[in-house]
């Protein structure tokens, strides 16, 4: 398979789908943190077309998901803007398409998403709730129930999985609201990628490898 993820700079889902044995690229605005696999640094909309098998998805969620619903008035043309590049994404020239995204305005103004996971439903002690809207794909199964993880109270006394939180990276630690920790929560868990690519890179139809 040609697999192409969109808005992914960490690797974790090309990476997964280059270890299944697909041909991967990913696509972002800001350089690959994996040296693994072919990188595209532009806009995903510049190579939409390139004979993809398989696109899997993950649009910024700053002005769409809900947790900010309480800004949404101060920002009415970002997320129009948002909404329309999640349009344009899910209507790319490519066969079979997942769009992940946290619960977001997409179930209100475009379509209610396929699908809901939760990584501790793959193997991850986790919870971040994901929502799926697929294209000529099946919802993915899950692979192995695990504990939901360890929870944080953010300074503000809201509870927060632990991941989320404040976390240690290369033995220092990074506050619970910086661009750091921002960028971690961004990331694909790996048993949700793994699950992506074991079950979305079969062809459940005909029972062999697309």
């Amino acid at each position: 398979m040609r697999v192409l993820v969109a808005c992914e700079y960490s690797g974790t889902v090309r990476d997964a789908f280059i270890r299944a044995g697909h041909y991967a690229a990913s696509c972002d605005l800001l350089p690959s943190e994996s040296p693994l696999g072919d990188h595209y640094q532009c806009s995903v909309l510049d190579i939409l077309d390139h004979n993809w098998d398989l696109m899997i998805a993950h649009p910024p969620c700053t002005h769409l998901a809900v947790s900010g619903a309480r800004w949404f008035k101060d920002k009415l043309q970002e997320q129009q803007e948002a909404l329309e590049f999640v349009k344009q994404l899910l209507s790319a020239p490519i066969p079979r398409i997942a769009l992940e995204n946290p619960v977001s305005i997409i179930s209100s103004r475009i379509r209610k998403p396929d699908q809901t996971i939760q990584p501790w439903q793959f193997g991850d002690e986790a919870q971040k709730t994901t929502c799926l809207w697929l294209k000529d794909l099946p919802p993915l199964v899950p692979t192995k129930i695990v504990g939901k993880g360890e929870f944080y109270i953010a300074p503000s006394g809201k509870k927060l999985p632990s991941w989320y939180g404040d976390t240690v990276v290369a033995g220092k630690k990074i506050g619970w609201n910086t661009p750091e920790i921002k960028k971690i929560r961004s990331k694909t868990f790996k048993g949700i990628a793994d699950a992506m690519a074991s079950q979305w890179g079969v062809d459940r139809i005909q029972g062999s490898l697309l």
